[in-house]
């Protein structure tokens, strides 16, 4: 279609890749479907607010601002650009990454229990991921409660080591997780962040109805053609934002 950049999943922010696997919960295929159906008459985890966001597909009515990506639906902002994760072995979008001037947020959600959330694990592992490569990971309380601010080694263009930031965002919502890395000026000028911060508040997860195993991956795919020109066709001539998510803006030095 042309209007996303896309990216090979190698290409992903290194804290991503040093991240451990999601689906890796100590429960074979079969336990885990058992247990994903085991969920469903449960009750919600608590935690979330729903008036701060980010939503469920069940607390919106007017979804016509909407950009809908599968699981994971955005609102577009003046002057941001998405990027498409991609598996090209598996033909798998795997995430989206909002860019906003020199900051960006790469989202991701997948399935999680109803009665108890997977936040507070997935962030202990990532930190510890993130120390063993050499990197810290420091426990914050921000926007959408506790959050990792991490700083990960990378050798620069002179071949000398830089210590790259990036914050990851975890919120647990009725049977799915999102997960949210910011990156750029956003992960450590507060100033900045709050356009990254008004994708997540905003965002809406489409967990769907299929019971699926805890930490997997909800599924995002390329929007239609008429989703993506009501996407493009905002420009500010009635005095709104320009609503055109697919602007390029400048690039960002991202986690790698």
């Amino acid at each position: 279609m042309g209007l996303f950049s896309r990216g090979k999943s190698k290409d992903r922010p290194d804290a991503d890749a040093v991240d451990t696997d999601l689906t890796d919960d100590g429960l074979d295929r079969g336990d885990q479907d058992d247990a994903a159906s085991a969920y469903d008459d449960a009750d919600a985890p608590a935690g979330r607010d729903a008036s701060t966001g980010p939503l469920d597909r069940s607390e919106v009515d007017d979804d016509s601002d909407y950009l809908n990506l599968g699981a994971i639906w955005l609102r577009g902002q003046q002057g941001m650009e998405l990027r498409l994760e991609v598996n090209e072995q598996e033909q798998q979008i795997t995430g989206v990454t909002a860019v906003l001037g020199e900051s960006a947020v790469q989202l991701q959600a997948f399935a999680a229990p109803r009665t108890e959330g997977v936040w507070i694990d997935i962030r202990n592992e990532i930190a510890a991921s993130i120390v063993d490569a050499g990197g810290t990971a420091e426990v914050l309380t921000g926007e959408f409660g506790e959050e990792l601010l991490t700083r990960m080694p990378q050798a620069d263009p002179e071949g000398r080591t830089v210590f790259m930031p990036a914050r990851f965002v975890g919120v647990d919502g009725p049977r799915w997780f999102l997960r949210a890395v910011v990156s750029g000026r956003a992960a450590i000028e507060p100033a900045a962040a709050e356009g990254v911060h008004e994708v997540i508040r905003t965002a809406v997860i489409d967990r769907g109805e299929e019971a699926m195993p805890p930490r997997e991956l909800l599924p995002l795919r390329l929007p239609d053609a008429d989703g993506a020109a009501q996407a493009d066709a905002g420009d500010g001539t009635d005095g709104g934002p320009d609503l055109n998510p697919f602007e390029r803006g400048p690039e960002i030095t991202e986690v790698r």
